[in-house]
């Protein structure tokens, strides 16, 4: 009787054991789910202009974007008339995010206020981030702060449409990072230039009429696209393209200051537009709905003056 309480005894006390080391076991693995989950939550709703975000990610995961454009010609101030203009400026890098710039041609040179909405830099450099590490405090471009409470950087412009290396240095982790910058040409009002920048119907002399003529799109993520060519018709001196969008997801457009909607045909979005010009970009917005809220994307539609064709 005895060996049977003793042995009753052993196997109640190796339950408790290891009912203690489940638990003990269970609590940690619980412990270290949630201070995953906790961190996971921090990263995820961290905002990421922050300097934290920027510079623990800017050479490794910073998505790197396009600049300018395929055929780009330098543009200098020579071929613009002085004053003062909004101009929008390709970044390469995702973290550079440029909120405003206004350029300014004066006396056969051209500078640019560039706007940051945040304080994520104390200096750039017009130049390589190991040009701007070996250059002496006095060469960087330091910044002052506007009404909205931006940082405003002025910087020499040597020309549009032309890639240019900048170099900014890290508020937090005071080391550079280089950007390509491209100030773009086609981003300007049509007073800005010396010279017209675009063929028209008038210099193209052509009668009113219905056309079709070569229209080529670019901008946005690569994966839209219109119908070409396009059908034009020529009225009172003027001239009107059809865009045919290659989805139904389009709701406006804007032009110069216009806002045009669509008609929905096949599946297609359907615009009438006026053409400013040929052989230029010309720049253009769209309203695109396929996302989770509506987006207006920038856009520009280059128009063949040399595949202008009468319709028969």
């Amino acid at each position: 009787m005895k060996k049977t309480i003793i042995a009753v005894s052993l196997i109640a006390a190796l339950a408790l054991t290891s009912c203690g080391a489940e638990s003990s076991s269970s609590e940690q693995t619980t412990v270290r789910t949630t201070t995953a989950a906790a961190t996971t939550s921090e990263a995820t709703t961290e905002p990421t202009t922050e300097p934290t975000t920027e510079v623990q990610t800017e050479h490794e995961t910073a998505p790197q974007n396009e600049v300018g454009y395929e055929g780009m010609t330098a543009v200098t101030a020579d071929a613009l008339n002085e004053g003062d203009y909004h101009i929008s400026v390709d970044s390469s890098s995702s973290m550079f995010k440029i909120a405003d710039c206004i350029l300014h041609v004066s006396g056969g040179s051209m500078t640019a206020d560039i706007i940051i909405a945040s304080k994520s830099y104390d200096a750039l450099f017009m130049g390589t981030e190991d040009e701007a590490g070996a250059a002496s405090e006095s060469e960087r471009i330091g910044y002052t702060v506007n009404e909205e409470e931006q940082s405003v950087f002025v910087v020499p412009v040597e020309a549009l449409d032309k890639e240019i290396q900048c170099a900014a240095l890290s508020a937090k982790k005071q080391e550079w990072y280089g950007r390509t910058l491209v100030f773009r040409a086609d981003s300007l009002p049509d007073e800005a230039f010396a010279e017209a920048r675009y063929a028209t119907v008038s210099s193209l002399g052509i009668e009113d009429g219905e056309y079709t003529a070569d229209v080529k799109l670019e901008g946005g993520s690569g994966k839209a696209s219109v119908e070409s060519p396009a059908a034009l018709t020529i009225k009172d001196g003027k001239a009107t393209a059809k865009i045919v969008w290659s989805s139904d997801k389009y709701d406006q457009m804007v032009v110069e200051d216009g806002v045009f909607l669509p008609t929905v045909t096949d599946g297609h979005s359907v615009f009438e537009i006026p053409v400013m010009g040929f052989d230029y970009r010309m720049p253009v917005q769209a309203e695109t709905t396929a996302m989770s809220e509506p987006h207006m994307i920038d856009y520009t539609l280059s128009f063949d003056s040399a595949t202008i064709k009468k319709c028969e």
